[in-house]
């Protein structure tokens, strides 16, 4: 028998639970945001939230699903576009700070999630991030050749990098004086990266 379709109603009502979740998880992290709230502000019943979403934590894995979903999205894309190596590490790097730029709540959650190793946010985090990670380490693999520098632990490369946006990100008022004035993540993932890296 064919599965009933979905209401288009029913779409819209889980898009509208989902956007509310990310707006109280990024606030409130997983613990703080309560349920009834993100239902009112979705503009739904508590009762109708856990009709679409069992229980919080499933709620909470969907939202990090679907923050993850896009970032890969947009790494992919900049992965994608043609241009030499440096030019798509620029590319990664401008996309990677634009996405948290956007999302300016990612980077905290991110890290608090990460330290908090004895809870369910830490496997989730690592299910999601392992593939992007997985994707841009093939990436330069694939594509560096004699550009890559040689004997560059690529993976240990990407963390780096990506390390240093997090933070920088999540730092708020305490970015300048912790990481200075101007911005130098493209000068880094170059220096790391590449051969001669060519830094404008």
């Amino acid at each position: 028998m064919a599965r009933p379709r979905r209401d288009a109603h029913d779409v819209a009502t889980t898009e509208r639970i989902l956007e509310a979740a990310e707006r109280h998880f990024a606030t409130y992290g997983r613990e703080g945001a309560r349920l009834a709230d993100i239902a009112e502000d979705a503009g739904i019943r508590r009762s109708s939230l856990l009709y679409h979403f069992g229980s919080k934590d499933a709620l909470y894995e969907a939202v990090v699903h679907r923050v993850f979903l896009r970032l890969g999205a947009t790494l992919q894309e900049a992965m994608q576009a043609p241009g030499s190596l440096a030019e798509r590490i620029d590319r990664i790097v401008d996309r990677f700070q634009a996405f948290l730029a956007e999302e300016p709540a990612l980077a905290p959650v991110f890290l608090r999630e990460l330290l908090a190793a004895d809870g369910p946010g830490h496997a989730l985090l690592l299910r999601e991030v392992t593939p992007i990670l997985d994707s841009i380490e093939a990436f330069a693999l694939r594509v560096g050749g004699d550009a890559l520098r040689p004997g560059l632990p690529v993976r240990a490369a990407v963390m780096q990098v990506a390390s240093g946006i997090l933070l920088a990100a999540a730092a708020g008022p305490a970015r300048e004086p912790l990481f200075g004035e101007a911005d130098h993540a493209r000068t880094l993932a170059r220096l790391l990266f590449l051969r001669d890296p060519e830094v404008p």
